[in-house]
């Protein structure tokens, strides 16, 4: 195959996951912010100044992003 064939086919699979990742983040921020603070998660608010360290959001992505991305290599080696 054509060095260049390869290339256009990679940067053309780069775009299809941006424009998904473009598409979630456009879709998660109508979620209400009560939604996406989870029990665990670290916010504090006073004069001028917030800071929030989801922890629990983190850790539920990363378990889902897991699970999912397992699904997806297992699919792709046993074809």
């Amino acid at each position: 195959m054509e060095p260049f064939g390869t290339l256009g086919k990679t940067l053309i699979l780069i775009g299809i996951f941006i424009i998904i990742f473009g598409l979630i983040i456009l879709l998660l921020s109508n979620i209400p912010s009560k939604i996406r603070r989870l029990p665990g998660d670290i916010y504090f608010e006073r004069d001028g100044f917030k800071f929030y360290f989801p922890i629990a959001t983190s850790i539920l992505l990363s378990i889902i992003l897991t699970i999912l991305l397992n699904i997806i290599f297992y699919f792709f080696r046993n074809r």
